[in-house]
């Protein structure tokens, strides 16, 4: 059976996948799913570009190596445990410049290739290998929808922030 990717906003859920199991793979997901949020505290998560250096979070990465005009890279960021407060916004930094890596700034498809892609691909392997596979084993028995803010699972579309629910759906379909 598929595993699809809707939006966590969606009203039409249970009409569009009427046998399916819907899971919430959120930051506001309950305990196991939760644990597939890029806010969630793994810990131990390989910071690219700096070793010897660990995350608590994928999204603690990706925000610590944000440079704005205002403001460069943010490494408490890597140490935030619960959730809340990681995000470094537009609004309070102005427009980002991109991402820190080696010393080069990334434009933002490239930081979601060297960064992004990485680094969750890590935790989907490292910290979460048994959630994907109980995802295997249950997309094996009837379809499976997880729910994100989003669903741009196209690394390369940049209208659109980029989908860990299809991350991990596609991580669910490799062998």
């Amino acid at each position: 059976m598929p595993v699809h990717v809707a939006n966590r906003r969606r009203t039409t859920l249970h009409r569009d996948f009427p046998d399916a199991l819907i899971l919430d793979v959120t930051s506001r997901a309950a305990e196991p799913w939760v644990r597939l949020s890029p806010f969630f505290p793994h810990g131990g998560i390989p910071v690219p570009g700096h070793p010897g250096r660990t995350s608590q979070s994928v999204e603690g990465v990706w925000q610590a190596l944000k440079v704005f005009t205002t403001e460069q890279e943010d490494f408490t960021k890597l140490d935030i445990t619960t959730m809340k407060g990681l995000k470094r916004t537009v609004r309070r930094l102005g427009p980002p410049l991109g991402h820190r890596l080696d010393g080069r700034l990334l434009g933002y498809e490239e930081a979601r290739r060297a960064l992004y892609l990485p680094t969750y691909r890590w935790v989907l392997d490292h910290r979460a290998a048994e959630l994907i596979g109980e995802l295997r084993e249950l997309s094996d028995r009837r379809t499976v929808v997880l729910l994100d803010y989003t669903t741009n699972g196209d690394v390369a579309d940049l209208s659109t922030p980029l989908s860990h629910a299809a991350l991990a759906a596609q991580r669910v379909r490799e062998p």
